[in-house]
């Protein structure tokens, strides 16, 4: 099932504080990039984010079981909350392929 665009319009206006967030579509689902660094992305209208450190203890009981590990994010509601995690997770997230 791929995700609506509706969902997406509705994680990026969450995102809304954070400057340089970005998203790219991918075989029906999307990408999101905070300040050029995959975070996570928008699965089945649902929005998963990198298991990092920083991501695990903001979310602590947080998983998800696919094809990649990934942390589900169930709070999507809470603009605060989706700022902190970002924000925090931006240093421990890998830079860019080139």
């Amino acid at each position: 099932m791929a995700s609506s665009r509706e969902y997406l319009d509705f994680i990026l206006e969450q995102l809304s504080d954070l400057e340089e967030i970005s998203y790219r579509a991918m075989m029906g689902e999307f990408i999101i990039y905070y300040r050029g660094k995959i975070v996570g992305g928008i699965y089945d209208d649902r929005l998963l984010v990198k298991p990092i450190d920083s991501a695990k203890s903001l979310m602590p009981t947080a998983s998800y079981e696919g094809a990649k590990k990934m942390l589900l994010v169930n709070d999507v509601d809470s603009k605060n909350f989706l700022t902190r995690l970002f924000d925090s997770m931006y240093d421990g997230l890998p830079a860019p392929k080139k």
